[in-house]
């Protein structure tokens, strides 16, 4: 097991990464204040590792929710399904909610555990490659709606994360995929080291091989967390992590939530950023093709949906939570390694990248 450390003050927090960590209560119990606690999860992860979990809060009194699995669901309505069950089992001020499942999961309980009854403690048990390399940690908690993705939502820290290595061997491909289309972002905005890493592990990412993975995992999660010490609120580079999600977000938002996996967008979203900045002239093209190469080596899609006009990107990019005074600001790459964000572009460089970046299937 490594553990790592995101240095926030009094609201810093472990990350635990390995295998076979899931019901270890000598993790669980050190974080968990009161007595009673909430398990959030998903119809398609519960049946597979409630009951490990469980096995490691045996000195608890445990209630769980199980709510339906799909970004589609991420949303105001299904929230209250949490909240109705915290209520009802009457968990007071000291109870502790454990999310167990990927990026929606967390981003719904973490939501939930900020707002009940002004804030109660958290857990993250991230079950997708995805949330544990991003979500899980930093403390971006949400919901969707339906003009802007997690447009409605609280920053709020876990108590600790607990990334098992072990469950990633029952996520499909879609998902896994989907997951390593965010570890490819750190080397993107910051590790050129590791964006070599990953080139020549490809084969090895694709089967899941477990020591790769939690390297992967391992190396990502300090990425992530040295920029969440330096920038908790997202204020300054922290959007950095933003690479590929303004125009990724669009696609998830117009073609439906769901249709598109998070991922899936993101990766689209990284090609069309690298375009955007070869077009300001800031990546060469050998930069640009190795980027959508390894992309899509990764099985990730490399252009947006043909069904998305110029129009709707506008629309919807202008809904971003990086919009400032009306302005769409971008995640864009001075080289590989090196991000910045900004909104000083031609209009007709973005509408340029648009047109080139669509496919023609």
């Amino acid at each position: 097991m490594k553990t790592l450390h995101v240095d926030l003050g009094d609201r810093s927090y472990p990350i635990y990464i390995g295998p076979n960590l899931l019901g270890n209560a000598d993790l669980l119990t050190p974080h968990i204040g009161g007595k009673q606690v909430m398990i959030v999860s998903n119809e398609t992860v519960a049946p597979l590792y409630i009951e490990k979990l469980r096995a490691g809060l045996a000195d608890f009194q445990v209630q769980e929710v199980i709510l339906p699995d799909g970004e589609q669901y991420k949303n105001l309505d299904v929230l209250n399904t949490i909240f109705d069950a915290l209520l009802q089992a009457h968990f007071d001020r000291s109870c502790t909610v454990i999310a167990l499942g990927g990026g929606v999961i967390g981003d719904m309980a973490g939501f939930a555990a900020a707002s009940y009854q002004r804030g109660v403690a958290f857990i993250q048990v991230p079950t997708t490659l995805l949330a544990q390399v991003d979500s899980s940690v930093g403390g971006k908690t949400g919901v969707n709606h339906p003009l802007g993705k997690n447009m409605i939502g609280a920053f709020y820290q876990p108590q600790c994360v607990i990334a098992d290595t072990v469950v990633l061997q029952t996520l499909d491909k879609r998902q896994l995929h989907s997951g390593i289309a965010e570890v490819i972002k750190y080397g993107l905005i910051r590790d050129a080291e590791f964006l070599a890493w990953i080139e020549a592990r490809v084969p090895a990412m694709l089967a899941c091989d477990n020591a790769v993975m939690g390297e992967a995992i391992e190396r990502s999660c300090i990425n992530k967390a040295d920029i969440v010490a330096e920038d908790e609120l997202e204020s300054g580079v922290r959007a950095l992590l933003n690479l590929g999600h303004t125009f990724g977000h669009a696609i998830e938002t117009g073609m439906g939530y769901g249709v598109w996996l998070h991922g899936e967008a993101v990766a689209t979203g990284m090609c069309m950023a690298a375009e955007m900045s070869r077009r300001m002239g800031l990546l060469n093209d050998d930069e640009v093709n190795r980027i959508d190469d390894l992309i899509s080596a990764m099985a990730l899609p490399v252009r947006a949906p043909r069904e998305m006009d110029n129009e709707r990107f506008l629309e919807l990019m202008a809904v971003d939570k990086k919009a400032k005074e009306g302005k769409i600001r971008f995640v864009l790459l001075k080289s590989i390694g090196s991000a910045f964000v900004s909104d000083d572009y031609e209009p007709s460089v973005l509408l340029s990248t648009l047109d080139s970046c669509r496919s023609m299937e």
